[in-house]
């Protein structure tokens, strides 16, 4: 069964992250207020990325992986900055500021 990853900004600019076997259901969900209580409280939410998966399992690992993402990773991700992806990671920066 396919699966999506997505993205969603809401309306305090903070992202939301999550799964789903069917994202136009998912992202109404959420819209309406019947999503996430994350979501629910800072409505309206925009879409603002996803990813196709041949399998709901594999999305599922994906949101997991970009939640324990920073906010600026994330937000190249969205914006298709994935060269920068790496040089973002949380690991990589404290690395080099310590050197």
């Amino acid at each position: 069964m396919n699966g999506y990853c997505y993205i969603l900004e809401c309306a305090d600019g903070s992202y939301y992250v999550g799964s789903t076997v069917d994202l136009e259901r998912r992202f109404s969900e959420h819209q309406m207020g019947l999503g996430a209580a994350y979501t629910r409280r800072r409505r309206p939410v925009r879409l603002v990325w996803y990813e196709n998966f041949p399998r709901i399992d594999a999305a599922y690992v994906r949101e997991k992986q970009i939640q324990n993402w920073g906010r600026a990773k994330r937000k190249a991700l969205i914006e298709g900055r994935t060269a920068e992806l790496p040089l973002l990671a949380r690991n990589y920066v404290e690395r080099f500021a310590e050197e």
